[in-house]
C-alpha cells in the first residue's frame, strides 16, 4: 500500500495537478482505489472487462465459486451432520427440480454449476448464494423456522440469485462503473483548476461517487425483489405451502432484524421487510384467488398437510443444540424438557424440546439422560413415520456414544440406501470391528456421488479398519478431492503411489487399484495446476 500511495502521488505531480491538499487527498484515493480494483493480468481471465459489457462467463463464476467453497470447507464452523443435511438436501433437491419444470434453471447452468449446500455452525439467522451454485446456510436459520415451507423460502430465494446470474450481473454493473468514476475524477481535477478551490474538486468526486453507490444500492434491491418474486414461484410450484413465505419474513423482521436496521429505504441494499412482507400476502391471495399453478406429476408434488412440522421441530432442535450455544444454555433446554409449560405446549413443539434435551445432554456427556429424553422422543413420536425415524436415528447415535454398538445396531437397518442410516451403521460396524459388510454400501454410495467427502472418509476408515492401506489412503484422497483440496488430494495419491511400489507393507497389491490410483493422480494434477493459476482471493 506505501508503494501504490507513493506512485499516485508521483504520477500527480508529474502530470502538473493543481498543488491542493485536499484535492490531492482525493484524487489520490481515487487512484489507488482504481488500482486495487483494476484486475491485473492473471484476473482478466476470471472477471469480465471493465465497460465491455460483457457478464462473467458461467466457467468462470463457477471457478470463483470454487475458491470461495474451498475456504468454507476448511472453517471450523462447517458442518456435515448427515440427518440434517438429507432433510436440508430433500428440500433442495425439490427446489431444483421445481426451477428445472418452470425454465429458471437452464440446461448450461445445471451442468456447469456445484448447485452445493454448505451448512456452517453459525447462530446468525442467514442463507448466502455463492458463485458458482454454492449456497451457505447457517444452523442459525434453520434454528428458527417452524415448517419446511418457511425453509424453502430462502433456499428458493438463493437459488434464484444464482439462477438469474445477480452475481455475475453485478460485477458486470461495477465494472462498467469504472470509467464512471474515472471520468469524475478528471473532471474534479478540471473543476479545481478553473476554479483555484480544491473543495469544487472534491465535491465533483465525492458526488459521482455518491451516485455510483446509489445506483448500485438501486441495483441490489431490484434483484431482491426479483428473487422473492422467481422463488416464490419455484418453491410453490415445489409443493410449498405459499404462506411460509410471508411467515418467513415476519420472522426476519421480528426475530433477527436481518433486513430492517432502521436505514432510509433509499439506502437499503435489501427492500423493505415490511415491503416484501406484503409482496408475500398479495401473490397468496392472488393465488388463493384465481388458482394454484399445476403442479407436475413425478418431478415435484405437493407435501402432505400434515406430519412435516414434526419431523421439521426436530430438525430445529438438531441445529439449536449443533451451534454450540454454550453449557449453561444446553442445560436449559434439558430443564425445558418437563414441567407445565412444556405439557401446554403442542406435539411439534415437545417432540422438539425432547429432540433439544437428548442432543444437549450427550452434549454434556450425560449419557444416562440422554437415553430417557430419547426414549420419552420416540413415545411421543410413535405416530409419524417420518419423526419416529428421525427419533430411532437419535437413539442409535447416543447407543453409539454410550458404547452400546449392539443396541445401537439394532435399530438400524445396515441395508438402507439413506445417508444418514448406512453412516451410522458403518460407524456401529467400526465399533463391532467388523467392517466387511459396510464397505460394499457405501462404496457403491460413492459411485454415484463422489463428491461426498463424508462419506469418503468413512470408507478410508473402514478399509483402514481392514488393514487395507492402499485404498484407505486413496479414499482419503478422494475425499480431499472432494472439498477441493488438490494438493491435499495430491500427496495422498502420492502416498499411495509409494505404497503400491514398496508392495503395501506386505499385504498384497490389486494391480486394478494401482492402475486407478495412477489415473485418478494424473487427474488431480492437472486440477491443481487449473486452481494454482487462479489468482488468489
Amino acid at each position: 500500500m506505501p508503494d501504490a500511495l507513493s506512485n499516485s502521488r508521483a504520477r500527480l505531480r508529474l502530470a502538473g495537478f493543481p498543488r491542493f491538499p485536499g484535492l490531492r487527498a482525493a484524487c489520490v484515493a481515487v487512484l489507488v482505489a482504481c488500482q486495487l480494483l483494476a484486475p491485473p493480468a492473471a484476473r482478466a481471465q476470471l472477471l469480465p472487462g471493465m465497460g465491455d459489457g460483457g457478464e462473467m462467463t458461467a466457467a468462470a463464476e463457477r471457478r470463483l465459486g470454487d475458491q470461495i467453497a474451498r475456504e468454507l470447507y476448511r472453517d471450523p464452523d462447517y458442518i456435515d451432520d448427515p440427518v440434517l443435511e438429507a432433510y436440508v438436501q430433500d428440500i433442495w433437491s425439490r427446489l431444483l427440480a421445481a426451477a428445472r419444470l418452470r425454465g429458471e434453471l437452464t440446461p448450461e447452468l445445471d451442468e456447469r454449476f456445484a448447485w452445493t449446500l454448505l451448512m456452517g455452525r453459525d447462530r446468525n439467522i442467514n442463507a448466502f448464494a455463492l458463485p458458482g451454485g454454492y449456497l451457505g446456510l447457517n444452523l442459525g436459520l434453520i434454528a428458527v423456522t417452524d415448517s419446511p415451507d418457511e425453509l424453502a423460502t430462502v433456499l428458493g430465494h438463493e437459488l434464484s440469485h444464482v439462477t438469474q446470474r445477480h452475481i455475475s450481473r453485478i460485477m458486470s454493473r461495477q465494472g462498467r462503473q469504472m470509467p464512471l468514476l474515472l471520468a469524475a475524477m478528471v473532471l474534479g481535477i478540471i473543476a479545481a483548476a478553473k476554479s483555484r478551490n480544491g473543495d469544487a474538486g472534491q465535491a465533483v468526486i465525492m458526488g459521482s461517487q455518491a451516485m455510483a453507490m446509489q445506483n448500485q444500492l438501486s441495483f441490489s434491491r431490484d434483484m431482491e425483489r426479483e428473487a422473492d418474486r422467481i422463488g416464490y414461484g419455484v418453491m410453490t410450484q415445489a409443493g410449498f405451502a405459499p404462506q411460509g413465505a410471508a411467515a418467513m419474513f415476519e420472522k426476519l423482521q421480528y426475530a433477527s432484524r436481518l433486513n430492517d436496521n432502521g436505514s432510509y429505504p433509499y439506502l437499503r441494499s435489501h427492500p423493505l421487510t415490511t415491503e416484501r412482507i406484503s409482496d408475500m400476502q398479495a401473490r397468496f391471495q392472488f393465488r388463493a384467488t384465481e388458482g394454484a399453478a399445476p403442479v407436475a406429476p413425478g418431478v415435484v408434488g405437493a407435501l402432505p398437510s400434515k406430519g412435516p412440522q414434526m419431523t421439521h421441530a426436530l430438525m430445529a432442535a438438531r441445529a439449536r443444540v449443533f451451534s454450540r450455544p454454550g453449557v449453561d444454555v444446553l442445560r436449559q433446554w434439558m430443564r425445558a424438557a418437563s414441567g407445565s409449560e412444556f405439557e401446554r405446549s403442542t406435539p411439534a413443539a415437545q417432540a422438539g424440546a425432547l429432540c433439544a434435551a437428548a442432543l444437549a445432554a450427550r452434549e454434556t456427556q450425560d449419557l444416562v439422560q440422554a437415553r430417557l429424553f430419547a426414549d420419552r422422543l420416540a413415545a411421543r413420536t410413535a405416530g409419524d413415520a417420518s419423526a419416529s425415524r428421525v427419533a430411532r436415528l437419535l437413539r442409535a447415535e447416543i447407543a453409539l456414544a454410550s458404547g452400546a454398538a449392539p443396541q445401537a445396531a439394532a435399530l438400524l437397518d445396515a441395508k438402507s440406501k439413506d445417508r444418514p442410516e448406512m453412516f451410522l451403521s458403518a460407524q456401529v460396524a467400526m465399533a463391532l470391528r467388523n467392517p466387511a459388510p459396510m464397505v460394499a454400501p457405501l462404496r457403491d454410495w460413492v459411485a454415484v456421488h463422489p463428491r461426498d467427502a463424508g462419506a469418503w472418509r468413512l470408507l478410508s476408515a473402514l478399509y483402514g479398519a481392514q488393514n487395507d492401506t492402499v485404498r484407505a489412503v486413496r479414499a482419503d484422497a478422494e475425499a480431499n478431492v472432494a472439498v477441493l483440496d488438490y494438493a491435499g488430494a495430491r500427496d495422498r495419491f502420492k502416498a499411495a503411489q509409494e505404497l503400491v511400489r514398496n508392495g503395501a507393507g506386505g499385504v498384497p497389491v490389486d494391480f486394478y487399484e494401482a492402475s486407478i490410483i495412477d489415473t485418478r493422480a494424473r487427474a488431480v494434477d492437472a486440477m491443481l495446476k487449473d486452481q494454482q493459476a487462479d489468482p488468489p482471493l
